[in-house]
C-alpha cells in the first residue's frame, strides 16, 4: 500500500518536530547541570507563564522564570535534572508535552538532596523555526484529606 506523499511529509514534519522538542528539553537539563542562566534564557519565550511549585501562583516573564532557576543555584552546589516519560503532541507551531521530572543534587553544605518527582507540563511555541517553552506547570499530587502535597511518589 502506498502512503500519499502529503501524509508522509506531514508525518515526517511531526517526527522532526518531536525530535527538536526533545532536544530543547535536553538543553534545559544541560543548562541546569551547568547552572547556566544564559543558556536557559534561550529556551523560553520572553512572555513565559510558569506555574511552579513555589509561590506565587504564577511567574510571568523570562526574568521571573530565570529568578526561580537562580534560587535553585543558590541552594545547590551541583544540579541534576531528570526527565522521564516525556511525550509531546504537535500541531503546526504549537505543542504540548508532559513528563515526570526530578531536581536533585548536592547542596551547598555538602549534603545530598535526592529531590522529589513532580509532574511537569510544557506548552511550546515554534517561533522563527525554534521551539520555545511558552508555559510550564510543575505540580505534586494532593492528599485531599490532609491538604498536603504528596512528594514521595515515583514514576
Amino acid at each position: 500500500m502506498d502512503i500519499p506523499s502529503d501524509f508522509q511529509s506531514h508525518a515526517d514534519r511531526i517526527e522532526a518536530d518531536d525530535a527538536e522538542l526533545r532536544r530543547q528539553i535536553d538543553k534545559v537539563v544541560e543548562g541546569l547541570r551547568a547552572k547556566d542562566l544564559e543558556a536557559l534564557k534561550q529556551l523560553y519565550t520572553t512572555d513565559i507563564v510558569s506555574f511552579d511549585v513555589e509561590p506565587p501562583l504564577q511567574h510571568v516573564g523570562i526574568a521571573a522564570k530565570l529568578q526561580n532557576w537562580a534560587k535553585v543555584f543558590l541552594f545547590f552546589e551541583t544540579v541534576t535534572y531528570e526527565v522521564r516519560d516525556l511525550t509531546f503532541t504537535v500541531d503546526g507551531n504549537v505543542a504540548f508535552g508532559h513528563a515526570f521530572a526530578r531536581l536533585r543534587g548536592t547542596l551547598k553544605n555538602g549534603a545530598a538532596a535526592s529531590g522529589m518527582w513532580v509532574r511537569v507540563t510544557y506548552g511550546m511555541r515554534k517561533i522563527d523555526n525554534t521551539w520555545l517553552i511558552a508555559h510550564d506547570q510543575v505540580s505534586v499530587p494532593l492528599d485531599i484529606a490532609s491538604g498536603k502535597g504528596v512528594v514521595d511518589l515515583e514514576p
